[in-house]
This record gives structure tokens, sequence and C-alpha cells, in this order.
């Protein structure tokens, strides 16, 4: 396997270092649900690069194999918390917009604001949007998994 291009945003360094700056003033969702989000949008999306990433960096903060595996069936198992399912479901509300009439429906966006205060949500929303750019940053241009860490 051969990516069509270099990284786009490694020939576009100022668009990397934005990237990075938006990231980093994003703050108040607790790591591990960060990376619950990123890796499930990475599910959705099919972006190799992603999944491989998200479920290493959620081994690192100590999650198990039993959890990571079962992230893209989050619904069925007993492994999530709530707040975890309502972040999860907006995920893939927000990550599918095309899908429905209702993007996101009133029950999902309801259920998080239950378990997020408005600046979190916020946080959230931007996370699942800068995770959906990145996988379409990486499937547009056929990156492949295990190179990013080289």
């Amino acid at each position: 396997m051969n990516p069509r291009i270099t990284h786009p945003v490694m020939l576009l360094p100022d668009a990397m270092k934005a990237l990075h700056a938006l990231g980093k003033s994003v703050s108040g969702v607790p790591a591990v649900l960060q990376q619950l989000v990123h890796l499930r949008a990475s599910q959705i999306n099919g972006c190799s690069v992603c999944v491989e990433m998200h479920s290493e960096e959620l081994k690192r903060f100590g999650e198990s194999d039993k959890r990571i595996f079962a992230v893209s069936a989050w619904r069925e198992t007993p492994w999530f918390s709530e707040e975890e399912r309502a972040a999860l479901a907006l995920t893939e509300a927000v990550t599918r917009i095309a899908d429905r009439s209702d993007p996101v429906p009133d029950e999902v966006w309801n259920e998080a604001a239950r378990h997020f205060d408005e600046a979190t949500l916020a946080a959230l929303v931007i996370h699942i949007g800068m995770i959906n750019l990145w996988n379409r940053l990486n499937a547009a241009t056929r990156q492949v998994a295990g190179q990013w860490a080289a």
C-alpha cells in the first residue's frame, strides 16, 4: 500500500500548525472520552490510520482491549458509561449528517446536553468535526496505517 500523495498537512505546514493550534485550543473533554469519540468517527469513516492511532492512544491511557474492540458496538455492550454513550451517539450523528433528514436529532443532542455543560458540549462538537477532517484527509489521500508513528 502506498499513499496517493504526501499527507496534505506535510505539504502545507501552515495547515498542520493551524490544526494543531485548534486542537490545543479545545479543552474540557476528558482524554479517554476524546479518544473514544475519535475512534468511533474513524471507524465510521473507514480511516485505518486514525483507527490504529486512537486505539493505541486508548491503550496508553490504560483502556482494556475489551472496551477498545467494543467501541463499534457500544450500544450492545455494558462497558460504557451513560456519558460515554451520549458522546458516542453524538459522534455518530455528527459524523453521518447526510444519512437522515434531521442530522442531529433532538433526542441525541438533549442526551449529550444532559451529561455535558455548554462549554464541554462545544468542545466535543469541535473534536468530532476535527476528527472527521483528519479522517477525510487520510482517506482521500490513502494514507497507510502504521506509517504515522514513523
